[in-house]
């Protein structure tokens, strides 16, 4: 995928491993700190269609907006672009034999999920942002 880049740099928002491990529940942390995936189809937000923002779990960045997100039938929320291209960051992951695209949370460097492209859904970006339900909290908007 183009413009895969590596985190570089501080994350804004730096905590002690303790300091997370106390703040997050532990399938919180194994998905945001430790890179882990949630089973698909249990997660709060896979099926969510109210209107409003997905934050990140770790730090409450504002990262996705229900205006993006899509069914893609694959057992996570799936958005076709976060809020700005500054509010995440890719990185090649190599991880379980497979190339991938890791998105991460730019504000803290948590593990969100992974990006795809090419695979034929109708949205404007041809991505779908694959993220775990457990790396994300959601305020909804009043119409």
């Amino acid at each position: 995928m183009e413009g895969v880049e590596s985190p570089g740099g501080t994350p804004k928002i730096a905590k002690s491993d303790q300091e997370w491990r106390e703040q997050l529940s532990p399938a919180e942390y194994h998905v945001l700190r430790e890179a882990g995936t949630e089973p698909a189809w249990t997660g709060e937000y896979t099926e969510t269609r109210t209107r409003g923002v997905y934050h990140c779990r770790a730090c409450g960045a504002e990262l996705f907006s229900s205006g993006t997100k899509f069914q893609a039938h694959c057992g996570w929320p799936a958005f076709f672009s976060p809020l700005a291209g500054d509010r995440v960051i890719l990185r090649e992951d190599r991880s379980h034999g497979m190339v991938r695209t890791e998105v991460l949370c730019a504000a803290c460097h948590s593990h969100l999920g992974h990006v795809f492209e090419g695979e034929g859904y109708p949205t404007p970006t041809d991505q779908r942002y694959c993220i775990n339900s457990i790396s994300l909290t959601f305020s909804p908007v009043e119409d």
